[in-house]
């Protein structure tokens, strides 16, 4: 990789518990986030605080998820928080080895039951002239409620962003009919890494045995290199998603 490009990665981290909850993986999580070294993560699923896994756990961290990872891979690092209960919240963060600046994070809850946003912030690779716009996104199960998020996440980057900026929508679309591209992409003119790099998108839960296609990273003014999954050990014993990561550059 030259200085042009970069690799950014989305991984939804399950609150950084094992699939079935009975164990913390925070530690393997960062020591396998260390080892692949991504220049820009989009975490979805992040706990800000969860008091009684605080309590119960020895290993669970005091402080902030996206803190601790932080400091752990050396990141800068901003949250955004979707969903608040008694014992905590949990959201979505973007950590990078770039300057980060946090814009935003948008509320695009369309029911009571599933709390969900968008993280926006911006990065700003050395050398290059334009910040980078990260949209860091976690989306409704029911494709219905999907149809509004589509809806909103476009009328958001359409009355926020320039249409010259680059920009990187990633995350957990829940997306299992596979319905975001032709729908959330085309009306932006993004471009999902998968579908350009190997002509359709590729399982990623749950990650023990992937059949479904859930994540995403889309562009805009930016080319795609190369786009992948990290299947295998260890991370099919980490959370119950497995991280996608695409290497892009300026186009």
């Amino acid at each position: 990789m030259n200085k042009n490009s970069f690799v950014v990665t989305s991984y939804n981290i399950h609150k950084g518990m094992s699939p079935l909850n009975r164990r913390v993986k925070m530690q393997g999580i960062a020591q396998a986030l260390e080892e692949v070294g991504s220049d820009v993560l989009c975490l979805q699923e992040v706990q800000g605080q969860h008091l009684r896994r605080n309590m119960h756990y020895n290993e669970y961290p005091d402080q902030s998820q996206h803190e601790w990872f932080g400091e752990y891979l050396q990141l800068q690092n901003s949250y955004g928080k979707n969903s608040e209960y008694e014992d905590g919240h949990h959201g979505n963060a973007v950590l990078s080895r770039f300057p980060l600046d946090p814009k935003h994070n948008v509320n695009i809850t369309v029911n009571k039951l599933e709390q969900r946003g968008v993280l926006h912030c911006e990065v700003q690779p050395a050398g290059w002239k334009k910040p980078v716009v990260v949209l860091c996104a976690h989306l409704n199960l029911f494709e219905r409620d999907r149809i509004k998020q589509y809806q909103a996440i476009s009328d958001y980057v359409r009355n926020e962003i320039a249409s010259d900026q680059p920009l990187i929508l990633a995350g957990d679309f829940n997306d299992w009919k596979k319905l975001s591209c032709d729908t959330l992409a085309s009306d932006l003119g993004m471009t999902e890494a998968f579908k350009h790099c190997h002509g359709k998108l590729l399982p990623t839960f749950p990650a023990k045995l992937p059949v479904l296609s859930l994540d995403r990273i889309y562009v805009r003014n930016l080319s795609i290199k190369s786009a992948w999954v990290h299947n295998g050990k260890p991370w099919s014993k980490l959370s119950d998603h497995l991280p996608i990561s695409a290497e892009l550059a300026l186009l």
